[in-house]
């Protein structure tokens, strides 16, 4: 079981990795049966299947920046609060968002998303939403 100072050091190596947009490096730190569940749509099993989305989102986006404002460890579960922000098709946007990670040794097991995804599809400039394949 890692220590709560690993799991801080594990999420903070996991904004590291999506500021710089680096998608390879942020599926590394996922158990290869991971979930992603950003929780008002249905949840992505799989490392392979995460990478796949997180690299899909990351292709609309110029530019990533996630502002870390609370980070700590409750119960064994990793919390990070953050304002996410970004350009997408050249409009800079943000979303507040907590992110709530549960491990199995020093890798992600469960990833959990809570956030407005109306707010951040407006944000975006994105009329209808990616997971519909359309844009």
């Amino acid at each position: 079981m890692a220590s709560d100072e690993t799991k801080i050091a594990v999420g903070r190596a996991m904004i590291d990795a999506w500021n710089a947009m680096d998608w390879d490096l942020a599926a590394s730190m996922l158990t290869e049966d991971s979930v992603l569940h950003s929780m008002m749509i249905d949840p992505i099993e799989g490392r392979d299947a995460i990478h796949k989305r997180i690299s899909g989102l990351g292709a609309l986006a110029e530019s990533i920046d996630l502002k870390l404002n609370n980070i700590g460890v409750i119960n064994g579960t990793l919390y990070m609060e953050r304002l996410d922000t970004f350009v997408c098709n050249g409009k800079p946007g943000a979303t507040p968002v907590c992110g709530a990670l549960e491990f199995e040794g020093d890798k992600i097991k469960v990833w959990r998303e809570y956030y407005d995804r109306h707010h951040l599809l407006s944000e975006m400039g994105i009329a209808q939403d990616f997971d519909s394949g359309t844009r």
